[in-house]
C-alpha cells in the first residue's frame, strides 16, 4: 500500500484548516512533519491535492473529490481501533431531527439507546427538514429523522413510521363545539402555522391543496410549543403532528378538530448520505428506529 493512515489524517487536517501550521497544531506535529507528509503523499501518486494561494492551501478539484473518501476510510479505521482497544464498537453518532421528532420522539429514543449502548456518544441537532437534509448532504450529520419528504440523488430516504397532522383550537374557540369543519370554515379562520421549509408545513400545504391562497395566516412560528401557546391564547387555530399534541389533548388545554374531507396522514423518514459509511453505532441506531412505534414514545413526550 502506497499511503498510510497518518498521511490521510494529515491530508484531512490540512484540508479542514487550509493552513499547515494550524493543521500541525491540531495533530500535535511539527509544521515540517506535516508538510513532508503531505508532500510525500502527493509525490507517491504524482498528483496535487491543493492550490497554493499565499500562505493558505485550497483544495483543488481532485482534493475535493478525495476528501470524503478519505474521511470515510479514517472513520472506519477509528471505529476499528476503538473495537480493538476497548473491545466494543460504540462510537459517536451525530443525529439530526426535525422539531416535532426531536422534542417528542428522539430524546426518549436516545435514552433507550444509551441503556443498550452506555459508551456510545449521541449528539442531537434539532432543525427543520430543509436544514437537516442540507447537513446530512454535507456530512455534518450521520442520520436525519425528518417529517418532510426529500428527493435528492445523494440521499437514501427510508420511510420510517406513520404520522398525521391534527387541526386544533383553544377550548374557548367557537370551533371547539363543532362536530366537523367545512372548507368554508377553514378559509374563514385565522391560522397559526409552522414556517415554510418545515416538514409539518409541507404536509399541511399538501393537505390543504386547492385552498391555500384563501387561508388567512395570522402567524408563522418555528417552534411547536410557541404555536400551541398562541392557539391557547385564541390567536387562531393550528395544525401540528399528533405526537406533539397528545398531552395537551389529555389536559384539555387544546381541542382536536375533525376535518374529514382533508387527508392529513403522512410518513416520517430516515435519511442518510448514500456514500456515508455505516459503522456499528449507526447500524444499531437505525435498528432502534425501525423497531420504534410512535404511540409508545408519545406517552411521555419531552418538550
Amino acid at each position: 500500500m502506497k499511503y498510510t493512515l497518518r498521511q490521510l489524517e494529515v491530508f484531512l487536517a490540512v484540508a479542514n484548516f487550509q493552513n499547515v501550521s494550524h493543521a500541525a497544531e491540531d495533530l500535535a506535529m511539527s509544521q515540517s512533519a506535516v508538510s513532508e507528509s503531505l508532500k510525500n503523499l502527493e509525490s507517491q501518486f504524482d498528483i496535487r491535492l491543493f492550490d497554493r494561494v499565499g500562505k493558505t492551501l485550497q483544495l483543488n478539484a481532485l482534493g475535493k473529490a478525495l476528501q470524503q473518501e478519505s474521511a470515510n476510510l479514517m472513520e472506519r479505521a477509528t471505529s476499528l481501533e476503538s473495537s480493538f482497544s476497548k473491545h466494543e464498537a460504540d462510537v459517536a453518532l451525530k443525529i439530526g431531527a426535525t422539531l416535532s421528532i426531536g422534542n417528542y420522539l428522539a430524546v426518549n429514543m436516545i435514552s433507550e439507546f444509551k441503556e443498550l449502548h452506555p459508551n456510545a456518544f449521541l449528539d442531537l441537532k434539532v432543525a427543520n427538514t430543509t436544514d437537516i437534509a442540507e447537513r446530512v448532504l454535507k456530512y455534518e450529520l450521520d442520520i436525519g429523522l425528518i417529517e418532510g419528504e426529500i428527493n435528492h440523488k445523494e440521499l437514501i430516504v427510508e420511510k420510517w413510521m406513520p404520522d398525521e397532522l391534527v387541526v386544533f383550537c383553544a377550548p374557548g374557540h367557537p370551533f371547539a363545539s363543532y362536530e366537523a369543519l367545512t372548507d368554508s370554515q377553514l378559509t374563514g379562520a385565522n391560522w397559526v402555522l409552522r414556517e415554510s421549509g418545515s416538514g409539518t408545513r409541507q404536509a399541511f400545504d399538501q393537505a390543504m391543496h386547492g385552498m391555500l391562497s384563501q387561508l388567512t395566516i395570522a402567524m408563522e412560528l418555528e417552534h411547536t410549543e410557541a404555536i400551541k401557546r398562541a392557539v391557547e391564547c385564541n390567536i387562531g387555530i393550528g395544525c401540528l403532528s399528533r405526537i406533539t399534541l397528545s398531552e395537551a389533548f389529555k389536559r384539555k388545554s387544546l381541542v382536536p378538530l375533525d376535518v374529514p374531507q382533508r387527508d392529513f396522514k403522512r410518513s416520517l423518514y430516515l435519511i442518510r448520505h448514500r456514500d456515508k459509511y455505516i459503522n456499528n453505532t449507526m447500524e444499531a441506531w437505525l435498528e432502534l428506529c425501525r423497531n420504534t412505534h410512535p404511540e409508545l414514545l408519545a406517552e411521555h413526550p419531552k418538550s
